[in-house]
């Protein structure tokens, strides 16, 4: 078991914490255990409370659960203030997010955790992060979800990539705790971490 000042936080940030951001966590949880970063922990929160309290939504409970993915347990909660202390990358999922996340930070060091999930993408990395946004599929439909799914999918690689050489330069390291890259996904899903 690591300890919590080894650990490294991320934590996906959309508005209800229903559909992107527990998808985003639950995917990258994944794909963290798959690369043996055992050191790198992912939550998620929304923007607002109006979910706060309820299960992840079907739909992206059946995408997931199509990938072998669970999603179980999660329940939705509404961001806090004192996450921007105690994360190191905090993954914006639409524009919106990252506006709200960047006003209510409260200086600098936290400003710089703030990033859109899909600047890890290298087909919109170089983008300005207005054109980085996933939409909301709560109000579509099963499509919606699966193109959630391909476009948090293809930042995973990326985020995977930067979240284990952040480790290294933060811990001086060259290997513990950091395996080499996986293909497949077998998560570690952290809900508890303060």
């Amino acid at each position: 078991m690591t300890s919590m000042s080894s650990q490294y936080r991320i934590i996906a940030v959309c508005t209800g914490n229903i559909c992107r951001s527990p998808m985003a966590e639950l995917m990258l949880a994944e794909a963290f255990r798959a690369g043996h970063l055992t050191r790198a922990v992912v939550d998620s929160a929304g923007t607002t409370a109006y979910e706060a309290g309820r299960p992840i939504d079907p739909r992206a409970a059946r995408k997931l659960t199509a990938q072998n993915i669970a999603s179980d347990g999660h329940v939705a909660r509404e961001w806090r203030p004192e996450w921007f202390r105690t994360r190191e990358l905090i993954l914006a999922l639409d524009v919106d997010h990252y506006g709200w996340l960047r006003q209510a930070a409260p200086d600098r060091d936290s400003l710089a955790k703030i990033r859109m999930l899909r600047s890890f993408d290298p087909a919109v990395a170089d983008r300005d992060p207005l054109e980085q946004g996933i939409e909301d599929p709560w109000y579509g439909g099963h499509t919606d979800f699966d193109s959630t799914w391909n476009l948090i999918l293809a930042a995973v690689p990326g985020i995977v990539e930067y979240v284990r050489a952040e480790i290294r330069r933060r811990d001086g390291e060259s290997s513990t705790g950091l395996g080499s890259t996986g293909q497949g996904y077998t998560g570690q899903r952290v809900r508890s971490i303060s």
